[in-house]
């Protein structure tokens, strides 16, 4: 009886063990999902992953009668909101192999795909997406294939998020980046050889000239929060006093960046000692003066004092962060820098004032701040580069285009390596009798960023410095580019459809504005939304600039990608808008803008659009617009490098296109 009972217990098992060996083989596992795209269309995304040696077929067929493809049935209540264009996006490696002897090709994939169907389903008109996927995959010589049942709830919040709630969230995260970036650089500039050395001796007068320990943790404390004060301060009463775009047009504009430039160079000369870069000496001895009064005023002081004396070295550092932070189109992203700054540069005197012992930890001042203060020497130098480089790419001189800007960078910082390595000296460095193991790895740090440079100069993308450095468009010689122009020859001499129509090509400006990867774009509003309606197709409206960083990251990383560049190529009409473009408007072009300022230039007229239409001066900015020029979205899609979102995105828009037709 036993012998029985185990038999069958085994058997049992085995059977179980068959079903669920059964289900791991089988050749392809799906995934149902739904992404509401705006308050009319949902994007129900079919993932397939696919076995081994299987190979799964497209949803697409090459003929009307083509029997070899996978389907999907949809319940019938919900049949009518399915889009009828056979444009069904399929993220995968598409391939199209062919068979000799029954003299047929199949499209198919392998390892995995998602199908992309959009609905045009409202809020409150379905909760729950039935249907049925008939698949069909070829294993070898056989064809196995099976109906896959769901049943998937439809978010009736916008995943996507409401215009301002979305750019609230992109904002936050903006800030927060910024907030950190910045605060790890008022960090560095901490071991300055303008501050490094007054650590110590302000944290050891807060604790001996106090009548107790808690007072002096209060005074250094007080005294941090007064650093973070007057670098915060000025930059938020500036904003106040003259608007949120001050600081955005004072970094964007020709003149301050080629002030910025002079200013750079000048810094870079001072750290390689040619002469010392000071604040006048009154304005340290008036701040002093205050500083000996004693109480919360006079300590307020000492930090004023701190600040006018590091000006040297926290000066560039500060010029930079202005900069950057101010390009980002967000009013509050110079304040927030500032105050990340401040708060790095602050932390050690409240940090030591706490833990006084920890100063025995601290190395001693010398030679080496000055190695640190030369090493920015030759960054600074870098960033000059960077500087002229925009006014040059707004006024098209061609000085520093891209290849003439990596040589400089890749000589620059191949020299920092040397200097590193002690191969060269300046007149007030100190002897160095042995290379430290810092030093050494700074240095490969040096000729490795040189070495990674060097590929540019042929036309490689170099990714990790996409918006640093000028576009691959301005380069003389470039691999790259010609691989896109070999392309377009390509599809002409088989006669393949252009992208754009040859009826409207666009000509405003095509002698000075490019756009990479073998784009065609209008750099005119009303000269590409007439292309548009003769084409029949949606715009992509890109917002950019030529020191937009962000813009240009967008482009290496997300533009580049072949199933992007497809569908900007076949699906939309591209224009792209810069807004620091320096080309002067005709007398009839010029306008008044609401606030009574003449718009004279052609970048100036594309920021003022940008802004009365959208409400937003961030660059990238992209829009889509249907043919009468009005947003298919609400959404305003800024830098994202995800690159299957902007996939979902730019597929969501031309469906809502086609909708409207």
């Amino acid at each position: 009886m036993k012998k029985l009972f185990y038999s069958l217990l085994i058997l049992f098992g085995l059977i179980i063990f068959n079903k669920v060996v059964a289900q791991d083989l089988k050749p392809v596992q799906f995934a149902f999902n739904t992404q509401r795209v705006n308050d009319s269309l949902v994007l129900l995304k079919i993932k397939a992953s696919i076995a081994k040696n299987v190979s799964l077929f497209s949803v697409k067929k090459r003929t009307n009668d083509d029997p070899f493809v996978s389907s999907l049935q949809l319940d019938s209540s919900i049949l009518k909101y399915q889009n009828k264009t056979d444009s069904i996006p399929e993220i995968g490696s598409l391939k199209l192999i062919k068979e000799a002897i029954a003299d047929a090709s199949y499209r198919v994939f392998n390892d995995s795909v998602e199908y992309q169907f959009f609905l045009h389903i409202s809020d409150t008109t379905i909760k729950k997406i039935k249907g049925e996927f008939t698949w069909l995959a070829k294993s070898g010589t056989e064809f196995p294939s099976g109906v896959e049942k769901f049943s998937v709830t439809v978010n009736s919040s916008n995943e996507t998020l409401s215009n301002d709630a979305k750019t609230s969230e992109v904002k936050s995260k903006s800030l927060w980046s910024i907030f950190l970036i910045c605060f790890g650089t008022g960090l560095l500039a901490i071991i300055t050889p303008c501050v490094f050395p007054l650590i110590p001796v302000t944290v050891s007068f807060f604790l001996k000239r106090s009548k107790s320990r808690v007072e002096g943790i209060r005074n250094a404390v007080w005294y941090s929060i007064s650093i973070i004060s007057i670098y915060t301060i000025p930059t938020l009463l500036l904003t106040i006093i003259f608007g949120d775009k001050v600081l955005y047009t004072i970094s964007t504009h020709p003149v301050s960046n080629i002030l910025f430039f002079i200013i750079f160079i000048i810094f870079a000369t001072s750290f390689f000692g040619a002469f010392e870069l000071t604040l006048p000496n009154s304005w340290a001895n008036k701040a002093d003066q205050k500083a000996g009064k004693g109480g919360l005023l006079g300590i307020f002081f000492m930090a004023m004092t701190l600040v006018i004396v590091s000006f040297s070295c926290t000066g560039p550092l500060v010029g930079t962060l202005l900069g950057q932070t101010s390009t980002n189109g967000v009013s509050s992203a110079p304040i927030i820098g500032m105050l990340g700054f401040g708060a790095g540069l602050a932390l050690p005197f409240s940090l030591f004032a706490f833990f006084p012992a920890m100063m025995h930890s601290l190395p001693k001042s010398g030679g080496w701040l000055n190695s640190v203060k030369v090493t920015f020497g030759f960054i600074e130098l870098a960033l000059a580069m960077k500087f002229l480089s925009n006014v040059d790419l707004a006024y098209h001189w061609h000085l520093l285009d891209r290849d003439v800007f990596l040589v400089c960078w890749i000589v620059i910082f191949g020299l920092m390596g040397l200097y590193l390595l002690g191969k060269l000296k300046f007149s007030h460095d100190s002897e160095m009798p042995y290379l430290s193991v810092p030093r050494l790895f700074f240095a490969m740090m040096a000729f490795c960023f040189s070495l990674y440079m060097l590929p540019g100069l042929l036309g490689a993308p170099l990714k990790l410095l996409s918006g640093f450095i000028p576009p691959a468009t301005t380069q003389e010689f470039n691999l790259q580019n010609l691989e896109y122009k070999i392309d377009n020859l390509h599809a002409v001499s088989f006669n393949v459809k252009p992208a754009v129509s040859n009826i409207l090509p666009p000509k405003k400006l095509v002698d000075k504005l490019e756009v990479p990867f073998g784009l065609v774009a209008y750099f005119d509003l009303k000269e590409g939304m007439a292309a548009a309606k003769v084409l029949n197709k949606p715009v992509m409206l890109d917002f950019t600039g030529h020191s937009c960083a962000n813009c240009r990251k967008m482009e290496e990383q997300v533009w580049k990608n072949p199933e992007v560049l497809k569908r900007i190529k076949e699906n939309f009409v591209l224009i792209s808008l810069y807004v620091d473009e320096s080309t002067e408007l005709t007398d009839d072009e010029q306008v008044i803008n609401l606030t009574g300022q003449k718009i004279t230039t052609v970048g100036e007229l594309n920021l003022e659009y940008e802004v009365t239409k959208f409400g937003l001066n961030a660059q990238p900015l992209y829009k889509f617009l249907d043919l009468t020029g009005k947003p298919l979205s609400d959404i305003n899609y800024g830098y994202d490098p995800d690159v299957e979102k902007f996939i979902a995105h730019l597929d969501a828009m031309k469906a809502a296109f086609e909708k409207k037709q």
